[in-house]
């Protein structure tokens, strides 16, 4: 699934009020870490796609050695898979970072905080407003 024009909100259950840069735990870089260097300062130029893929290989111990052939094979593989779209993203689930995506189907974040989140989630703005998933089930 591809979001286009599309602002994923923070989740119901998200516990901040205003956004919060991630943080590395136990040396090492989480998925939320990675996607929102990703994201930020670089608004509007990778897709959901790849985000997902890219969260995923710079895990991977051997991620800076893989040639462009390798990052392809790897690429297939991974999306041969469903995959959960970034509605499952650790961003809007916990770090109050919405998700906005632009005609073209790239994102960039967009602070809980901000004039534009508000904007865009009270409508008009032409953008369709879904929900990240709630962390609990309650």
């Amino acid at each position: 699934m591809t979001y286009y024009k599309t602002l994923i909100a923070v989740a119901d259950d998200c516990p901040v009020d205003a956004a919060v840069v991630p943080v590395a735990r136990g040396g090492r870089k989480t998925v939320a870490v990675l996607q929102y260097e990703m994201l930020d300062g670089r608004p509007y130029r990778l897709t959901q796609e790849d985000v997902q893929f890219l969260s995923w290989v710079r895990r991977r111990p051997d991620a800076d050695d893989l040639r462009e052939d390798e990052l392809a094979a790897l690429r297939e593989e991974f999306f041969s898979k469903s995959q959960a779209c970034l509605r499952a993203s650790p961003l809007p689930k916990k770090y109050g970072f919405g998700l906005l995506f632009d005609g073209g189907g790239r994102v960039a974040l967009c602070p809980v905080e901000s004039e534009e989140y508000r904007r865009i989630v009270r409508g008009g703005a032409g953008y369709e407003v879904v929900k990240a998933m709630r962390s609990s089930r309650r």
